[in-house]
């Protein structure tokens, strides 16, 4: 079982670690990891691995079981297992998730309806809402969405037990996705002090407060169904540093 450094500190781009296994198919899997695996709908991170003589630059992260499992770069030479090394995230890729992730918990604020589904890269976020009938004013969500950007409003975690849950189906607001169970507790994030604007469980990766997001755009309105339409965004300033 892999430690989820990530789930500590998702700002922490650098730590050392003990490569635990090597995959049939050539992946790494190391005793505690900072690499974010690809689940939720938020695609897994990237960065580079180097010890003593070797490197090898990761290009994706997926989960096997209770695993971490971080995918070599093709014709890459492996560690051995047992192998001291230190693990560097590609951090601008990482951040980019982040900022999207947050935004889009915000876009499921500003159209309270179903989500259906949803997927997250480094290049833009998206959601599927049930929503039978096209938005009037695709301007005025963009503006809504952008208005809780600018509030910086704090993004924190806290944690209930899967009974909690249970009692309280509503805080789930993805139909396709749930949230992941397993040790008797889930972690729920919370957008906004004593003002809340929202609150949802969710595994991935977030900023700490909406202002880091940054401006988002609004993409297409796509409708995928009779019932499911799929709303995009961007980031306005992809290359925002965190400060």
């Amino acid at each position: 079982m892999t430690h989820a450094l990530y789930r500590a500190d998702a700002y922490r781009s650098q730590a050392p670690a003990t490569v635990a296994a090597i995959t049939e198919r050539g992946g790494i899997c190391l005793d505690a990891s900072l690499f974010y695996p690809t689940s939720g709908g938020q695609t897994g991170d990237g960065g580079r691995l180097s010890w003593d003589g070797g490197a090898a630059e990761i290009v994706l992260t997926v989960k096997d079981g209770e695993d971490t499992v971080l995918v070599p770069a093709e014709g890459s030479t492996l560690p051995q297992v047992g192998t001291k090394i230190t693990q560097t995230l590609d951090w601008a890729r990482r951040y980019r998730c982040m900022r999207l992730h947050t935004g889009l918990h915000l876009l499921s604020v500003v159209i309270p309806l179903p989500v259906t589904g949803g997927h997250i890269t480094q290049e833009k976020g998206r959601l599927d809402f049930d929503m039978p009938d096209a938005p009037g004013d695709k301007q005025d969500i963009e503006d809504q969405l952008n208005a809780l950007v600018e509030a910086d409003a704090p993004v924190a975690e806290e944690w209930i037990t899967d009974a909690e849950l249970d009692a309280d189906p509503g805080l789930v607001k993805t139909l396709s996705v749930q949230p992941p169970r397993g040790t008797g507790r889930v972690r729920l994030v919370r957008i906004g002090g004593e003002q809340q604007i929202d609150l949802q469980p969710c595994g991935g990766t977030h900023v700490r407060s909406t202002a880091e997001v940054g401006r988002l755009r609004l993409g297409k309105i796509e409708k995928k169904g009779r019932r499911n339409r799929r709303v995009s965004v961007t980031l306005e300033d992809p290359d925002r540093p965190h400060e």
